[in-house]
């Protein structure tokens, strides 16, 4: 910053009161914790939803189409006023129907996925002392020309439009990180779902043509993550700024609605890592902000050992890349969901053909809210892989940097991809499997020193094949041999928006057992 001020920057320079850091502030307006009069408004903006038929309310013979938490927060975006809620409501599920948002999540490439997580804010694995899950934004290792090319690129995906991939990452956040971190045991709170992100925006070494040549890269993000994601957002940190950024604020704060932008917080160098530990614990801010984190932007998240605690990666081949690096959605683990767990489903496709894949089970869930979900209701085939056998002592992976599979060190740029078959697939017919096809995920997870638990540095079991990065965007030779399914789902009925709790559908689950 040296010395920039906020006259200067016209923004909000400095940290945020030190009030704002503590769970009481960030509970008002959060589901539990309603006023009387904010509660009247939330039940005035259901009944308006329901009657225009963009709501359908829970009923003895089934579910909500949609979770309180979705539906809260266009209400706190619009300060509580019911009619402005529904109107951002109606228009954002006109959208979604209208780009078919739901099948885009199950239908776009793993690969492009992969590559596009690198242009865009990435989870760091960890979260903040009232478990808002923590993502970092390197604008500095942006390049435009491999933006456009990857923009450019034909797609494989099986979606309206490749302009729409991004929106694969607003849904990873709001169907499998918010989930995951609303179900890590012993967080305060467990009443009021996490719904909401902090994001670190590092602009240290960007220079202004930088800026100019990126403003629409970022600005499209931004305009509809705030017309069609309402209140994701819990803070924004700006580290770095240089000596020009009042004219950069000048074109950014228009992409924000007002609420966001007082949301943003441009910080000084001096205050980095206080302002960062008022919110975070010193052990979840990356090394390079002050804190003890290893965390690299472009990497795979480095997951809280509380989460990795209770999660149970499978052991088929690469499950905790896919977990860590693929679409994800949740659904119960237990048909009944007695059991108190979720399973979490790598989704998407590979090479054009539909992939679903079980790649782990989160266990000891302190709280259960259920949700709808119909996306595969009528599903008859799944490809389900089989465990890897236990690796020998030359090919067993070993502590690296990166996953290491295949006794190698995944590549240090980029995410790595998938490109050969897995050691073997079995039909799934209505809901019969082979049982020695199947992973036990009731096993407990491996003996590791959870101080210092990482993907960066644990085992990976097996031996697989992530880690080849895309070229001219191909799938190298040797691919997975998925079963084909049904056709994917274009003209759905907009059903769920899940932001914090798993999908409950039993019919899903009796596919994987």
């Amino acid at each position: 910053m040296n010395g920039l001020t906020r006259k200067q920057s016209s923004g909000p320079v400095g940290p945020p009161p030190p009030e704002a850091a503590s769970p009481e502030a960030r509970l008002k307006g959060h589901l539990g914790h309603l006023t009387p009069e904010e509660q009247s408004a939330f039940e005035h903006f259901k009944e308006l939803c329901a009657k225009k038929g963009f709501y359908t309310p829970h009923t003895v013979d089934g579910k909500a189409s949609h979770d309180e938490g979705t539906l809260i927060r266009y209400l706190r975006a619009r300060k509580f006023n019911p009619q402005e809620a529904y109107i951002q409501f109606k228009d954002t599920e006109i959208w979604r129907k209208e780009n078919e948002l739901d099948a885009l999540y199950e239908n776009i490439d793993i690969q492009e996925y992969q590559a596009m997580r690198q242009f865009y804010p990435q989870w760091t694995g960890r979260t903040d002392k009232r478990g808002i899950p923590i993502y970092v934004y390197e604008i500095g290792k942006l390049d435009q020309k491999k933006i456009s090319a990857y923009a450019s690129a034909k797609s494989k995906s099986k979606i309206k439009s490749p302009k729409l991939r991004l929106f694969a990452l607003y849904e990873n956040l709001t169907r499998c990180v918010m989930p995951l971190c609303s179900s890590v045991p012993g967080r305060s709170n467990p009443e009021t779902p996490v719904d909401q992100s902090n994001n670190i925006i590092d602009i240290s070494k960007v220079g202004l043509k930088q800026f100019w040549n990126l403003r629409s890269h970022m600005q499209e993000a931004s305009t509809l993550a705030t017309a069609h994601y309402p209140e994701i957002l819990d803070r924004i940190f700006i580290i770095g700024a240089p000596s020009f950024f009042p004219i950069v604020w000048g074109w950014v704060k228009k992409w924000f609605d007002p609420i966001t932008t007082s949301k943003i917080f441009i910080l000084a160098q001096n205050d980095v890592l206080p302002t960062l530990s008022s919110f975070i614990e010193v052990d979840n801010i990356p090394r390079k902000y002050g804190g003890k984190l290893d965390f690299e932007y472009g990497k795979l998240p480095n997951l809280d050992p509380d989460i990795r605690q209770h999660l149970r990666i499978e052991s088929t081949r690469d499950a905790e890349t896919l977990f860590l690096a693929s679409p994800v959605r949740w659904v119960d683990a237990g048909e009944s969901g007695e059991d108190g767990g979720m399973t979490a489903l790598s989704v998407g496709t590979l090479d054009g053909k539909q992939h679903q894949e079980r790649v782990a089970v989160l266990h000891a869930l302190p709280t259960r809210v259920a949700t709808h979900s119909t996306n595969f209701q009528n599903q008859r085939t799944e490809t389900i892989m089989r465990p890897s056998m236990p690796a020998t002592s030359k090919s067993q992976a070993a502590r690296q940097s990166g996953p290491v599979l295949n006794g190698n060190a995944a590549p240090q740029d980029g995410a790595p991809f998938l490109d050969q078959a897995p050691s073997e697939s079995h039909l799934v017919s209505n809901g019969d499997v082979p049982h020695q096809s199947l992973p036990t995920i009731m096993q407990p997870a491996p003996a590791t020193d959870l101080g210092t638990a990482s993907p960066h540095d644990q085992p990976v079991p097996g031996s697989g094949p992530l880690q080849h990065p895309v070229t001219n965007g191909g799938l190298p030779e040797g691919k997975p041999q998925n079963v084909s399914l049904p056709p994917p789902l274009i003209d759905m009925e907009r059903t769920k928006t899940d932001f914090f709790t798993p999908p409950s559908d039993p019919l899903e689950v009796k596919q994987l057992h």
